[in-house]
């Protein structure tokens, strides 16, 4: 009969657990386990930092299933195989990637020592470039090893950015309807921003979506999709390792791109500023050239004003049970940054007409 284990709040498991029942089965001495992290969410998780024998690992507890993790096992692989820093699954006594305990699955890999990606850091930013650059590339003839599934989230951009455009005309329609202080700080500033979402979705549906799009990886890359600070760290020998692989898929090379630079200049230190945008594209060139239909989506991505139409989005889904000063507060901070927004797309047109003459 199992004895009862009485759990802290902030704990998956008891540590003692961790000892007896998942780190036994790996080859090593265990000196100490501290708990780092854990997140009791529908994708529930936990890290852990693990002092033993043979250095410090990080075990931690995924939330998808045995095929995802052996997806994301063979994109790890592949890239280290490329020369791209990527902790590597520690096998257990039985050879497995993984353990599963209760229907729970944890993987051990080294503990990365270095300190986290600066964004206000230019160097930081042309490595991380170049590094990005690599993994795209580098993604040709990747296939995942047996038992995985392969995670392909390539989307119709097109269909993806009219249905935004859309909901962004349905919420000035709640706008009018409900005429609260949300609704018109909201309509007072749709006129700039409904202009860029239908600019972004005209560029975007006179992109040509086939085989002259770009390069052999332009549709099919190996993409992070998480390509942010946190899981970025810069070693002492100055180079990056990219952690955290959870959301890892077969993608757009551009999804990922835009991705980051979306977090970049969103920042009040870095706001819409052209110049870094720029230096990461050409940095990120270096490996790997981008063809001009790859600019124009690039531009796309960057020019609809994703946080505007989230946020109204979000609001008027759900107005009777949210926090609005909260919103309001989060949508006011959104549209202080319009003006910078618009020299920065009038900057990226000038840049890529320039670039290909078109």
């Amino acid at each position: 009969m199992e004895s009862i284990i009485n759990i802290e709040k902030n704990e998956l498991i008891p540590i003692n657990i961790l000892y007896s029942d998942i780190l036994s089965k790996y080859n090593l001495d265990i000196y100490n386990v501290e708990n780092i992290k854990f997140k009791d969410t529908e994708k529930q998780r936990a890290v852990y930092k693990v002092d033993t024998n043979n250095g410090t690992k990080c075990l931690k507890k995924v939330y998808y299933s045995i095929g995802n993790l052996l997806f994301i096992y063979s994109v790890i692989e592949w890239l280290n195989v490329k020369g791209i820093c990527a902790p590597r699954f520690i096998s257990a006594k039985n050879g497995f990637k993984y353990i599963e305990y209760k229907k729970m699955l944890f993987i051990l890999t080294d503990w990365v020592e270095g300190r986290k990606f600066e964004y206000d850091n230019i160097d930081d930013i042309l490595l991380a470039a170049e590094n990005l650059a690599k993994i795209h590339k580098y993604s040709k003839g990747f296939y995942p090893i047996e038992g995985s599934t392969i995670n392909i989230q390539a989307a119709d951009y097109v269909k993806r950015y009219n249905r935004y455009f859309l909901q962004l005309l349905e919420s000035s329609n709640s706008a009018f309807r409900y005429k609260d202080k949300f609704s018109k700080t909201f309509l007072e500033n749709f006129d700039y921003n409904i202009e860029r979402a239908k600019e972004s979705f005209l560029i975007l549906s006179n992109v040509q979506f086939d085989k002259r799009f770009g390069d052999d990886v332009s549709k099919n890359s190996i993409c992070h999709l998480d390509y942010v600070n946190k899981n970025l760290i810069i070693t002492p020998e100055n180079k990056i390792c990219v952690i955290d692989f959870d959301r890892c898929a077969i993608d757009y090379p551009v999804h990922d791109i835009s991705s980051f630079l979306k977090r970049l200049l969103k920042r009040k230190s870095t706001n819409w500023d052209f110049e870094m945008c720029k230096a990461f594209i050409e940095s990120y060139e270096k490996v790997r050239p981008l063809s001009y239909y790859e600019h124009l989506c690039l531009l796309s991505f960057l020019m609809f004003p994703q946080k505007y139409w989230k946020i109204s989005r979000d609001y008027y889904k759900n107005i009777n049970n949210c926090n609005k000063e909260a919103f309001i507060t989060i949508l006011k901070k959104t549209v202080e940054q319009d003006e910078k927004h618009m020299k920065f797309c009038i900057n990226f047109k000038d840049y890529i007409y320039k670039k290909f003459g078109t």
